[in-house]
């Protein structure tokens, strides 16, 4: 999956991933290959990255909104 963190002064996060978890508004959820068409608001908390080589990265986000559509996910966050 492709997956670009985009804040509104940056780019904090461009590449691929076999897992992402992300704080929702009702709660943490994980997204993987092939996952459904989503839009839905973040809450503040952080995003875990698992890349191909089981490497894990943590972002801290502030909330946003994350949209899901053919393996690309866009997460806008403050």
């Amino acid at each position: 999956m492709n997956i670009d963190i985009i804040t509104p002064d940056k780019t904090i996060f461009s590449g691929s991933a076999t897992l992402v978890q992300l704080p929702g508004k009702d709660g943490s959820f994980e997204i993987l290959k092939n996952h459904a068409p989503l839009i839905s608001i973040l809450d503040k908390g952080k995003i875990k990255i698992v890349d191909k080589g089981k490497n894990i990265q943590f972002f801290e986000i502030n909330g946003g909104v994350i949209e899901v559509l053919k393996n690309k996910i866009l997460i806008l966050a403050e």
